[in-house]
């Protein structure tokens, strides 16, 4: 795994912009037998964005010669050093990225998500000394946090869970 080194050669674009795969990580804690209790127990994985500001999910660009599925899964173990199982898409947005390149000279990126059940945290994962890990409640507010659009995602995944149980 090679980590925050991109080359676009290897990346995908699509009608100007570039193509990111990326995932939710989340793990549900064990107890509780309450309505809420699904919700009170999903753990959400957030990283710390490569310039230190701020909470993201770990994403990066979708290459060639995988799947959209495997790059969310390779951007979650280089990322957030965790592995586990994409367990649905939830969707794709679009946004700017503070990158450019010569092929996305606006940074345009349309980026598709992953909801990833964590299985496995690696004690090494490529970007550790340049993030760090940072387990969160979904529902705990935004101003504690101050994760901008993140904390959308991450109870939109906490509310599909609950109503799948």
């Amino acid at each position: 795994m090679e980590g925050i080194t991109d080359e676009p050669q290897r990346q995908r674009f699509e009608q100007g912009y570039r193509l990111v795969a990326g995932c939710i990580p989340y793990r549900l804690k064990k107890g509780g037998s309450t309505p809420h209790a699904v919700v009170d127990n999903v753990r959400i994985l957030m990283i710390s964005s490569l310039n230190g500001h701020g909470l993201v999910f770990p994403k990066g660009g979708w290459e060639f010669d995988e799947t959209v599925e495997d790059a969310a899964c390779r951007e979650a173990a280089e990322e957030a050093g965790v592995r586990g199982q994409i367990k649905e898409e939830l969707g794709h947005w679009i946004f700017a990225s503070k990158r450019h390149d010569m092929v996305c000279t606006k940074g345009n990126c349309k980026a598709y998500m992953f909801a990833l059940e964590v299985t496995q945290e690696l004690e090494t994962w490529p970007e550790q000394e340049a993030r760090r890990r940072q387990w969160v409640n979904a529902w705990r507010e935004e101003e504690e946090f101050r994760m901008n659009s993140n904390l959308a995602l991450s109870r939109s995944l906490s509310v599909h869970n609950c109503h799948r149980h």
